[in-house]
């Protein structure tokens, strides 16, 4: 009997403990509890060591943490009937236990299929293009519309973010196309803008290759003509030097002198291989002349020695090597000088010709 009574005891401890264990829960930091009791909502629990009474006592833990929620793929049809198929992730944190419980089921799923119909309604009113690059502003405007719907629901949408945007096959490829041929169009104009800019080029290269080359044959002419002008001048004094050279030596000579010269050149001139020989017209009074001398008939009278002076004026100045290479110097400066301006205007056209082409693209 006693042992009856026992093994009785000790059940019921045994009870006792199981039904007081029920009634520990443990809220974590980051959890917040709701207490219900016998169908009425007691209040909340906060994090710790709670012990409530066991089988009629119920408590729901909700984690307060910002929860990621992938939005399934679905296919939008666009604006412009471009059919795409769109997916999305959302950021939400319980920021009101009690309206995440009590006001929706399940407020993971509805937020998920708010977002889904809401991103299908904002796709729709825009086109393929828009979708492609206006995703900053369609998160920003789902993030808006999903937040201030489940705001009753005691739930906070802190992020929405396009995940990806993909079209059809058919779409996509006749986006592939359009790409291909927007780059070719590029490439075409790119192709024609650097011919052009060659040919322009060219042309230019021409025009002052045959400046130059026009600059450089004036130059050789005009140093061709200088040098031919003081090779002349040269030569003109030279035989002015000369002949006053020979002036001076003939001052000396007297008639008779100058009788024997006339003889000898005759005898020079006599001793040719031609047939013909044509003697001045006054060969008779030299040989009258020169029969007076031979004869010792006529003396010469030292009166009529022929005493001249020759003007050194006559010469003129001769040029030195110094003062031809200045000359010369001072042609080539100038023909630089010439130069130097056409290449400063002919850049100047051509950095303006260039920035009238840069307005224009």
């Amino acid at each position: 009997m006693a042992v009856f009574e026992t093994l009785v005891t000790l059940f019921l401890v045994i009870i006792i403990l199981i039904i007081f264990a029920r009634g520990v829960i443990i809220v974590q930091p980051y959890e917040q509890g709701l207490q219900i009791r016998l169908g009425r909502y007691i209040g909340r629990m906060n994090p710790g060591f709670r012990w409530v009474i066991p089988l009629i006592t119920q408590v729901v833990k909700l984690d307060l943490r910002t929860l990621v929620m992938d939005v399934p793929s679905q296919e939008v049809i666009t604006k412009d009937n471009s059919p795409t198929n769109v997916d999305a992730i959302v950021y939400i944190r319980v920021i009101d236990p009690e309206k995440a419980y009590f006001e929706v089921a399940n407020y993971r799923m509805a937020t998920v299929a708010l977002a889904q119909t809401t991103l299908r309604g904002i796709i729709g009113d825009m086109e393929l293009d828009e979708v492609l690059y206006n995703r900053e502003s369609i998160n920003t405007k789902l993030r808006d519309i999903l937040d201030r719907e489940t705001d009753q629901w005691g739930v906070k949408v802190e992020r929405v973010e396009i995940k990806e945007v993909d079209p059809v096959g058919t779409v996509k490829q006749a986006m592939t196309e359009q790409t291909a041929a927007e780059r070719e169009r590029r490439a075409a104009i790119l192709r024609a803008d650097g011919e052009k800019r060659s040919a322009i080029l060219k042309a230019e290269g021409m025009k002052k290759s045959m400046i130059l080359e026009a600059e450089g044959e004036r130059q050789s002419k005009i140093l061709k003509a200088e040098g031919e002008r003081l090779s002349q001048i040269l030569r003109a004094q030279g035989e002015s030097q000369g002949l006053r050279i020979l002036a001076l030596g003939s001052r000396s000579l007297d008639k008779r002198a100058i009788t024997v010269l006339s003889f000898d050149a005759l005898k020079t001139m006599a001793n040719g291989q031609a047939t013909k020989i044509i003697f001045p017209f006054e060969i008779s009074s030299l040989i009258k002349q020169g029969a007076k001398y031979l004869g010792a008939t006529e003396s010469m009278d030292d009166t009529e020695a022929f005493e001249t002076s020759l003007d050194e004026s006559l010469l003129g100045d001769i040029p030195t090597a110094e003062r031809i290479q200045e000359v010369v110097k001072s042609i080539e400066d100038e023909t630089r000088a010439i130069m130097n301006e056409e290449m400063v205007s002919d850049q100047e056209s051509v950095i303006s010709d260039l920035d009238e082409k840069k307005l224009i693209t």
